[in-house]
């Protein structure tokens, strides 16, 4: 079977994805002078929007980028939907929107308004599925994230993501986990983090410096409607070895649940009942292998 052909925007410009469509003097590129945005893709419709364009925006404000007048939620739902329509995606799927500052100056740049970029890529499952085999974590030390204003966003630069990946790679791991200069857990290379304790959920408070994730507020915001206590906090290596259950969750991926961490083994009932919950929440269909 054919794969149907995919598409991109580049600041307006629709142009085939197979043929070269990033601007030379892109200061993304260059510098990693941009933020962006992951979404989830559902039923051909992009999941949970308005938080996600709303989050980039004050990304890049507090990039001292300049927004123009009409970088409106509407707009980039208008654009992402032509994409995806044009891309023939109709269940399920991801769109990476990216916000970079203009074409000009080396470090000092020579203005700061901001461009956009938008790629939409299909996904073989239309819904939310928890892993079938727990992951397996540690501790990442070798690089610490230190907290600042720009923690919380999803900015370019993103080298420790990388080097913490690839550490997990050479250790044999599905992840590990980032740490601050305090030995506190922030998340994952990709992913918040959630630890459950007697039915109860704790996650790294966004004074700490994790990534605010889109998909952490919603599930946050689905355990306080269903009963579920949650509280943001610091996280220890200890709190995981008391704890009864870990997972991990991201726009794109959802939850997926840890197994194993150093001695300690984990059970996913808590995993399995959100990602029922939130499937109820944005599917139309019943979930299947």
């Amino acid at each position: 079977m054919l794969m149907e052909k995919l598409y991109v925007n580049n600041n307006g410009k629709v142009l085939d994805r197979e043929n070269p469509s990033i601007d030379a003097g892109n200061r993304g590129h260059l510098y990693g002078d941009g933020i962006f945005e992951s979404i989830r893709v559902i039923n051909g419709r992009p999941v949970n929007l308005e938080t996600h364009i709303m989050r980039m925006f004050d990304g890049a404000i507090a990039l001292k980028m300049k927004l123009p007048d009409f970088f409106k939620v509407e707009y980039f739902e208008e654009k992402i939907n032509e994409l995806l329509e044009k891309s023939n995606i109709e269940e399920g799927g991801k769109v990476r929107v990216s916000l970079d500052r203009a074409i000009g100056g080396t470090y000092k740049p020579k203005n700061n308004q901001a461009t956009y970029f938008i790629e939409v890529l299909p996904l073989k499952r239309n819904a939310f599925k928890l892993n079938d085999e727990g992951l397996t974590v540690d501790l990442y030390t070798e690089m610490r994230k230190h907290n600042s204003k720009l923690g919380n966003y999803k900015t370019k630069n993103a080298l420790i993501y990388i080097m913490c990946s690839l550490a997990a790679e050479e250790k044999n791991m599905d992840e590990l986990l980032v740490t601050n200069p305090k030995g506190g857990i922030l998340e994952s290379s990709s992913s918040n983090i959630f630890v459950v304790s007697n039915g109860v959920l704790y996650t790294p408070g966004l004074e700490e410096g994790p990534v605010g994730g889109v998909m952490r507020m919603t599930l946050i915001n689905l355990a306080l409607e269903n009963g579920i206590k949650v509280y943001e906090c610091a996280i220890l290596p200890q709190n995981l070895l008391a704890a009864d259950e870990v997972f991990l969750t991201n726009a794109i991926g959802g939850i997926r649940w840890i197994k194993q961490y150093r001695g300690k083994t984990y059970k996913k009932e808590m995993a399995e009942r959100l990602v029922q919950i939130l499937n109820n929440k944005f599917s139309k269909f019943e979930v299947s292998d």
